[in-house]
């Protein structure tokens, strides 16, 4: 073959290559944010009862939900997360190790030159260095949700980005391109997104929780869900207390459920609130305990026309939070099903049950089912719901209440080896047991 030859083959693969369809699924992996930090069990817990009321005093409605203005732009509220997304940014790619929040839309991971910016084990993001990134101007389309004040023909979009425990990122908003999976052997290959809209963070402070940044997983245009274009993502979380496994986060094709055994996938509308438009709602019905339908009046977590009520489902909130009348009536029979009265029983926290001298593990439990809208009814078997404190030796109810909102939560803790999945397009979030670490 001769030099022109060769050239020419090689020019025609390159125009294939850059008329090739992005991808039409990805996938990552979700790592709790306590792995690899060796707690006990019984601190896991601690530390999960004082995030997720952190997350539902920053986030639920009649809370803080609000947004005011700073001198560069909206400051968002939004609340810290409890798994990390594993990505690459930029061209190279280098580490982008995110914090993977349903409960918003923007993603963006610190930059340089770093004006303020948390530690962080992988070198900070250069966008100079990368032939893939492009900053966004003020008059973009996708800046003026973000930012619209004082914009001039000149003026790049800047953004502000405040959560409820008093971490911040502030920068511009650029696009870049984010990679997912790995090149390693036996595992997804790796597949690239490019022209996804981000923010370069140059100005950060607060608790990083082992991350670099955020990934937007809500229901807004700026979200990544949105911004691949796929319509869809499901997500299946594996045992909380094994930190050691990771969760699978799939987008496009590949996030489709599949049966195991005699169990089906259900379905439910997903729901939108004028009031947190981001988030996902759906209509919770009633629950049950064993054979036992809980006496819940139907309408007690409706989402009302002004925004309030509902019940989000949420992976950055661990356990399932209530609206206080029903959160009495679920830990009043599940005292009874114990025998014993709450040591906490008038609190608002999740409830624990001494345990009887000598015993070291959980007793028979009924399932818990959480009846949705359209007839699809989620079983939490008794380790979706309970758990044992070894150091108080104690049953504890992993479900708690709330007075100051009338919004409720599905937490993560009840969301263990459950196949979600979220379908944007059609407004409905699907779901179906199965073993995530198989996934």
């Amino acid at each position: 073959m001769g030099p022109l030859q060769a050239l020419s083959l090689l020019l025609l693969a390159s125009l294939a290559n850059s008329a090739a369809p992005p991808p039409s699924s990805y996938r990552s992996t979700l790592t709790h944010i306590d792995s690899k930090l060796g707690f006990t069990k019984a601190q896991l817990m601690r530390r999960a009862v004082h995030r997720s009321r952190l997350r539902a005093a920053t986030t639920l409605p009649g809370y803080s939900t609000t947004s005011s203005m700073s001198s560069t732009g909206p400051r968002l509220r939004s609340g810290q997360a409890e798994y990390l997304m594993e990505l690459a940014i930029g061209t190279p790619p280098v580490p982008f190790v995110a914090l993977a929040d349903t409960g918003s839309d923007l993603t963006w991971t610190q930059c340089q030159p770093c004006k303020l910016c948390f530690p962080q084990d992988t070198p900070v993001y250069d966008p100079t260095t990368s032939s893939s990134f492009s900053p966004m101007p003020c008059s973009s389309a996708t800046c003026l949700p973000i930012w619209s004040r004082n914009c001039t023909p000149s003026a790049l979009c800047r953004y502000r980005y405040a959560y409820g425990d008093g971490a911040y990122s502030a920068g511009g908003l650029g696009t870049e391109t984010l990679t997912f999976g790995s090149s390693t052997p036996g595992e997804a290959p790796a597949a690239s997104a490019g022209g996804v809209a981000f923010g370069c963070g140059t100005d950060n402070g607060g608790d990083s929780y082992n991350s670099t940044g955020t990934v937007g997983l809500g229901r807004g245009s700026l979200s990544l869900v949105a911004q691949l274009g796929v319509g869809k993502f499901s997500y299946c979380l594996t045992d909380f207390f094994n930190t050691s496994l990771g969760s699978p986060v799939l987008f496009g094709s590949v996030a489709e459920l599949a049966t195991s055994g005699d169990a089906a996938v259900q379905s439910t509308p997903l729901l939108q609130s004028p009031q947190s438009p981001s988030r996902y709602y759906v209509s919770l019905e009633g629950i049950s305990l064993g054979d036992t339908r809980l006496p819940i009046p139907n309408q007690t977590f409706a989402l009302r026309a002004d925004g309030t009520g509902g019940m989000i489902v949420d992976s950055g909130t661990i356990f399932t939070i209530l609206v206080e009348s029903a959160f009495r009536v679920v830990a009043n029979h599940v005292a009874e099903v114990l025998g014993q009265p709450a040591v906490n029983a008038t609190s608002l926290d999740n409830p624990c049950f001494p345990a009887p001298a000598g015993e070291r593990q959980l007793p028979a439990m009924p399932d818990m089912v959480l009846h949705f809208a359209g007839g699809a009814d989620m079983t939490l078997h008794r380790d979706n719901y309970m758990s044992f404190d070894g150091e108080d030796s104690s049953f504890c109810l992993n479900i708690a209440g709330a007075t100051s909102t009338s919004t409720s939560v599905l937490g993560n803790f009840q969301q263990q080896n459950i196949h979600l999945l979220f379908d944007i397009t059609v407004g409905q979030m699907s779901f179906v047991p199965t073993d995530c670490s198989k996934l």
